[in-house]
């Protein structure tokens, strides 16, 4: 169904391995650049843009904010390769020390140079609060400036992810901003967008929800490496890209086929078949690994902080009830049990047999009476504003309605959700019990990359905060295990016991097309796409 289920095994093994394992900011003088006459993309992202610091969240329209603005040390290219980006590395002989030179003509966008110490800062930061990047901090010794240019990180005993850890193309990205930028606390957004990227911010035109405007950076040296998925050589060669909001799936059409805008990500799954014929556009699956979705609640509170609540919840869903109303077409999406992807390496499907059938309705009544529910309402958020995110949770309501449940589902933007769900307080106070979002593929696909599968609670586990130490023990194994079937092995236990504590519900996978104009050259794939160096456009 997807491309990715025809690759041969070895080669997808050992490829995504190496991958997963793999506000008020100051204003810039950037006006005489933002107003400069030249070549401006428009384009119409999955969502609007509020929340612009690229480590105080997970999600993507963040994410691809923060790759306009912002650089890394290292990349992942498309043969699944880590690659020098910022900065080129040694490892030392054994394996316990990891040297990092930075590139000559690196600054920030104010003008200033790039330092190792500001580096170093950021790594810091982001490793506080990114999955991959605690589990690295865990075998660290030390992590230093030793000069201006270099980066020294010392392990406490070997670990073989660390440059697939900083090189991880997506959600949290491993983002060089400078010290004093850095220093700010991992759930504080930084004052001002100041990267070394390929790209600025042109704050005197941001409107948070209407418009995001970005200029090309003049400065920015790009590598000589041909542009590859997140590495090799960002050359911008327009002059200006600006995000514009259209929540509405039909205005956003008609703009990309009037010429009102140049690029839509996420087109309506129901506008695909007249996109597909207009013969001035294209129609394309950018992320050919898709994504999956899936439902998360919130450990702190009643009901879900009840074990026996979750358990019932999980036997209600259907995942083809959630697909077909999020996607409609089977050719883009399938059910799949599996915590870490169907069709990988680390697929299975332990644990997952209720939604394996399609439900257990009759179960879930059942398992419900029993738990001990007292009719504490269930307070969903539902963000109309996100094609890919309108359904899932008014088809999850209503199946926890058929179980007994009583649902307060409140309709919101994903902005909102985005904010609202770092929030640890009671629902009664502006809290939730239980969201849905998308991870795509490659942040999910093994044990320690997929952020949400964590069991560390309250101090530095993802929103929804669940405590399970024994997952957090199994990861360790994950990563000292000595062979790609002893990794297996151990990622159907932690699937088992993600299962059984309902750490989150995997609601299926779905591939999402973007459409554009065919003024448009040079559109790169990637699990980490849109991005917009190397775009060109034909007046």
């Amino acid at each position: 169904m997807f491309p990715i289920s025809r690759w041969k095994h070895r080669t997808l093994a050992a490829a995504l391995t190496a991958l997963a394992l793999s506000f008020a900011p100051q204003e810039l003088s950037f006006a005489p650049q933002a107003m400069a006459a030249g070549k401006t993309i428009t384009a119409v992202m999955h969502s609007d843009l509020r929340v612009i610091d690229p480590i105080l969240t997970t999600a993507y329209i963040t994410r691809d904010h923060g790759y306009m603005v912002y650089d890394t040390l290292v990349a992942t290219d498309s043969n699944f390769k880590i690659q020098p980006q910022m900065a080129d590395w040694k490892v030392s002989d054994d394996k316990l020390t990891y040297t990092f030179t930075l590139r000559d003509g690196l600054k920030w966008h104010d003008g200033t140079p790039v330092t190792a110490e500001d580096c170093v800062a950021s790594l810091k930061r982001w490793a506080k609060v990114d999955g991959m990047g605690q589990k690295l901090m865990d075998f660290t010794a030390s992590l230093e400036a030793t000069d201006a240019k270099t980066i020294t990180l010392k392990l406490k005993e070997p670990y073989g992810l660390v440059l697939d850890s900083i090189g991880k193309p997506s959600s949290r990205v491993a983002f060089m901003m400078p010290k004093r930028l850095a220093e700010t606390p991992p759930d504080k957004p930084i004052p001002e967008q100041i990267g070394s990227g390929p790209f600025k911010f042109v704050q005197a035109e941001f409107q948070p929800g209407v418009k995001a405007v970005y200029v090309k950076n003049n400065d920015y040296v790009p590598r000589k490496e041909p542009a590859s998925w997140t590495a090799g050589g960002k050359v911008v060669k327009v002059d200006r890209v600006e995000w514009v909001t259209m929540a509405d799936a039909q205005t956003a059409m008609n703009a990309l086929q009037s010429g009102d805008i140049d690029f839509l990500e996420n087109p309506s799954f129901d506008t695909l078949s007249i996109l597909e014929g207009d013969k001035d556009l294209k129609v394309e699956t950018l992320n050919k690994f898709g994504f999956q979705t899936l439902g998360r609640m919130n450990f702190l509170y009643p009901p879900f902080d009840n074990i026996k609540v979750r358990q019932a919840a999980l036997m209600a869903i259907n995942q083809k009830q959630v697909l077909d109303a999020l996607v409609g077409n089977p050719k883009y999406y399938k059910t799949c049990v599996s915590f870490f992807i169907c069709d990988t390496p680390f697929a299975s499907e332990v644990g997952g047999e209720t939604l394996l059938k399609g439900g257990d309705m009759a179960a879930a009544k059942k398992a419900l009476a029993e738990s001990g529910y007292d009719g504490t309402p269930v307070v969903i958020m539902a963000p109309g504003d996100v094609t890919t995110l309108k359904a899932q949770p008014v088809v999850v309501a209503q199946q926890l309605r058929d179980a007994g449940f009583k649902v307060d589902l409140q309709a919101t933007d994903w902005q909102t959700v985005v904010t609202r769900r770092a929030s640890q307080k009671a629902p009664k106070d502006g809290g939730w019990n239980m969201f849905f979002t998308n991870w795509v593929s490659a942040d999910v696909s093994n044990p320690i990359a997929n952020l949400s599968i964590g069991g560390q609670g309250k101090n530095g586990g993802w929103f929804g905060w669940a405590d399970d130490p024994k997952i957090e023990q199994l990861k360790d194994a994950f990563v000292r295990a000595p062979s790609l079937d002893e990794q297996k092995k151990i990622a159907a236990d932690i699937q088992k016991e993600a299962y059984e504590q309902v750490i989150y519900i995997p609601l299926g996978q779905y591939q999402g097309p973007s459409a554009w104009r065919k003024s448009l050259s040079g559109v790169l794939d990637g699990p980490a796409t849109p991005i917009f160096w190397n775009i060109d456009k034909s007046e």
